[in-house]
């Protein structure tokens, strides 16, 4: 073996001690660091248990006095009035934010400091956005969709704002810190969106328009009722004279009975309508009173100790710090 060979055997050997020599250092100051830590419990486990009392019994206190509640109020705006809705909850938001107690007592809510947050997002049914108003494709949506998607993200574009705004029911959340009534804040928040001089004046006109239409059928139906039954007795009385009677593709009978059950569905759909369009901002449902647990509502008992704890054993550290550097620097 050569002298060169030799001295790159020992190179290697000499790095692999020195390896495993730092590994063992490694493991041996984390021995350290757990020793160091369980002598640390045992010397301020005194402290340490009165910290994890006080948290807990804090927090107990906490989760039980303090709790946040979400309610939901799904509506649907009519006669096109989503701008509307949005700005009018903004507005509120915007209220709550400044603890304008003034304006939300105007509005209705009896108990201004209750309220903590208000936000409003879509139901986004892109179905239902296509097809529009029919069960058919609505043409005119779905190619809009199709041209906005080639230029980015389809889940993107069906939730941004331009979009979003076009779906027919939106969610309202809101967060109170106690529970509620329907009369306390959904009741005067529908009245509060439904305030509006123009948007009323839309409605009253459309309502008038629906009712026109469906007493305008209903006379249409009549009439076709009236041609039928005459059509029936003249069928009646050439089968009782015994003579054959002819038919023919003109006298397009098949065309009145299916003119009779378009009405009939108008008729249907414009009642539903109805129903729905009595409302600017129509409420479709509400849910109240579910407790919010998310973060650390309803937790502080586990997290209150943990951070008293955490918190006096930073402030042990800083102080170790702060009278060892103050060592060194006056011996220096």
């Amino acid at each position: 073996m050569s002298n060169n060979d030799k001295r790159n055997l020992d190179d290697q050997e000499i790095d692999l001690s020195a390896i495993s020599g730092k590994i063992g250092a490694f493991f041996q100051s984390i021995n350290m660091a757990i020793f160091k830590m369980i002598q640390f419990v045992i010397k301020k486990i005194i402290v340490i248990g009165i910290l994890l009392i006080i948290g807990i019994g804090l927090g107990i206190y906490l989760d039980k006095t303090h709790k946040v509640y979400d309610h939901e109020l799904i509506v649907q705006p009519n006669f096109g009035s989503t701008d509307y809705l949005y700005s009018k909850v903004e507005l509120l938001a915007s209220k709550i934010n400044e603890r304008d107690t003034v304006f939300l007592k105007s509005i209705g809510v009896n108990d201004p400091s209750n309220l903590l947050r208000i936000e409003i997002k879509p139901i986004v049914d892109i179905y239902k956005f296509i097809s529009g108003s029919n069960v058919s494709v609505n043409e005119q949506n779905f190619e809009l969709l199709k041209l906005m998607a080639e230029d980015g993200d389809m889940k993107k574009i069906v939730e941004e704002e331009t979009t979003s705004k076009n779906y027919a029911f939106h969610q309202i959340y809101f967060k109170t810190n106690e529970l509620v009534n329907r009369k306390d804040i959904i009741e005067p928040l529908l009245i509060y969106l439904n305030n509006s001089r123009h948007f009323n004046q839309i409605k009253e006109v459309y309502i008038k328009n629906a009712q026109i239409k469906i007493n305008r059928n209903n006379e249409i139906i009549s009439q076709i009722d009236g041609f039928l039954n005459s059509f029936s007795s003249v069928i009646a009385g050439n089968t009782k004279s015994d003579k054959l009677v002819y038919y023919n593709e003109n006298t397009q009978l098949n065309d009145v009975i299916q003119t009779k059950n378009g009405l009939i569905a108008e008729i249907g759909k414009l009642q539903i309508d109805l129903i729905s369009i009595d409302e600017i901002i129509k409420e479709s449902s509400s849910t109240s009173n579910i407790q919010n647990t998310k973060s650390v509502n309803g937790k502080l008992k586990l997290v209150l100790p943990v951070l008293f704890v955490f918190l006096y054993l930073m402030m042990y550290i800083f102080i170790n710090y702060y009278k060892k550097q103050s060592q060194k620097f006056k011996e220096s």
